[in-house]
């Protein structure tokens, strides 16, 4: 017997995943990855370029993560150099850490968030 009910596949819960539009002042927008809820480029006092992303990784149990990683030559994103990780319980919290963390690095750089500082 046939029914109209969607199929519960991982790509239909991929669709149903909430986004969110972050806007951030002196920030540089990235294109979003499959999991992200946000994604930016921040440039720090000294000129030093960042990714700040937030993503969903519940799927591995670390619930919403934001992380920073160092970016090369204006462009190239170094993701195993991660300098920084922060996990939130649910996406607005997710996102309001997305955009503390990139505040403090446009004020302050990444001194504060550095594990070898």
């Amino acid at each position: 017997m046939l029914t109209n009910e969607p199929a519960h596949t991982p790509s239909a819960a991929l669709q149903q995943q909430q986004s969110y539009a972050v806007e951030l002042l002196d920030a540089l927008p990235m294109r979003l990855q499959v999991l992200d809820l946000a994604r930016h480029t921040v440039i720090a006092p000294d000129g030093k370029r960042y990714v700040v992303a937030t993503f969903d990784d519940r799927r591995l149990g670390r619930n919403y993560v934001t992380a920073i990683y160092p970016q090369q030559n204006d462009y190239l994103t170094l993701v195993r150099l991660t300098i920084a990780e922060f996990s939130s319980p649910n996406p607005e919290e997710a996102i309001q850490r997305h955009i503390s963390v990139a505040q403090t690095i446009q004020q302050d750089g990444v001194r504060k968030f550095s594990k070898t500082a």
